[in-house]
């Protein structure tokens, strides 16, 4: 695999084996005592060893913080950063999947704050209350494919008192280099591959339907889905597969830089349900997908023709989605939100919290409590028609 520097949307080293410069990056942003924050399933993992064997030889004094959970609470946060101000760290490493990056630069940014969390949400001009002088640095290393959170400049977090997905925003949470090593996701477990996968997907395909005038965008998202279409089988049948691996190391970044165009509602709705459900993100939006694809239809077959010839599936739109159906079968992704765990009588709640959701704004066909409704019963019942 060739090795790459890029400096979009920030410094990205990609490369197999590239982890070994984590030390050197750490350097180059300023850290001399960096806290690593990680998933706990990390703690005693050989990835998570190997990078602190790095840090140790170059003489990097680090500390490690592995209390969040998978869907992370506001508390997780709060107590990474009591970690952080205990061991006097001065930047953060990021490591491991969408969970650890996204609290790692959440501990980075409140570190210096003196307001609560919530004060930050993204809405309107909010980040402009903080310090920012006061954000620690970033250095992000996923070891998934899939939120694209390593190139993000916002955190995302359970408000556990509201029960609802909180995203906070700063230009300064960009981490200030990035290190896609596509090794380091070679240990995934299968189902975690595929939601994770499937997860950079949803973002580059939403990205693409969402409506308005974004053609760089568009041109980053369509790449993005047709890497995923090649690629995501490919490491689910060889997980060894270091190009594939690459590749979708790639388009989870490049769908992350893309949904700043929109997103929809696939995520609008994915969000409820992970919140009351603690289902896998990614695997939620699996599942979800071809529903608000068939919900979305009469308003997104230009784009889907576009993407389909694009990524050499025949049959326009309807082809496309035929190919997300057949996933179903080859990835072993569940019809249903009830395999999930969901439960088929809550729709009106989920739908109730779905249309307050940023996402529901990106959607091509205005996501009204009906609508989602209808889209949340279709995925639960199995009824891939009549929600157009």
């Amino acid at each position: 695999m060739t090795a790459a520097n890029w400096s979009f949307p920030t410094a990205i080293r990609f490369g197999a084996g590239r982890v070994a410069e984590t030390a050197e990056a750490c350097e180059s942003a300023g850290m001399r005592r960096p806290l690593v924050v990680t998933d706990p399933g990390m703690a005693d993992l050989p990835l998570l060893a190997t990078l602190r064997d790095h840090l140790d030889a170059a003489g990097v004094s680090h500390g490690v913080f592995t209390d969040l959970r998978p869907n992370p609470l506001g508390a997780d946060v709060a107590a990474g950063v009591i970690a952080f101000r205990a061991g006097d760290h001065d930047g953060v490493i990021a490591f491991g999947g969408g969970s650890a990056l996204d609290v790692g630069k959440l501990v980075a940014f409140m570190a210096g704050q003196s307001r609560p969390l919530w004060y930050f949400e993204d809405v309107g001009d909010n980040w402009t209350r903080a310090d920012a002088d006061a954000i620690a640095p970033v250095i992000a290393v996923p070891t998934t494919a899939g939120t694209g959170s390593e190139v993000g400049r916002a955190g995302v977090v359970i408000n556990e008192t509201e029960c609802r997905k909180f995203v906070a925003f700063h230009p300064g949470m960009l981490a200030k280099v990035v290190i896609c090593d596509p090794e380091l996701t070679i240990g995934l477990p299968p189902v975690l591959t595929v939601g994770t996968g499937i997860d950079a997907f949803s973002h580059c395909l939403e990205a693409l339907c969402a409506p308005g005038y974004h053609p760089m965008a568009d041109g980053i998202a369509i790449e993005g889905c047709r890497l995923v279409i090649e690629h995501l089988p490919r490491v689910v049948a060889d997980p060894t597969d270091i190009e594939s691996r690459g590749h979708m190391m790639s388009a989870a970044a490049m769908g992350a830089v893309a949904f700043q165009k929109g997103l929809g509602a696939i995520h609008a709705i994915s969000h409820p349900v992970s919140v009351r459900w603690h289902t896998h993100h990614g695997m939620t939006n699996a599942v979800l997908m071809p529903y608000v694809l068939e919900a979305n239809a009469d308003h997104i077959a230009d784009r889907l023709d576009r993407l389909a010839a694009y990524a050499g599936i025949s049959g326009g739109a309807s082809g496309l989605h035929a190919h997300v159906l057949g996933w179903r079968d080859s990835l072993a992704v569940p019809h249903t939100l009830v395999e999930l765990g969901a439960d088929p009588a809550a729709a009106a709640d989920v739908a109730a919290d779905a249309v307050k959701e940023p996402p529901a704004a990106g959607n091509p066909r205005e996501l009204t409590e009906e609508l989602a409704a209808a889209i949340y019963t279709a995925a639960c019942e199995g009824a891939l028609h009549g929600t157009r």
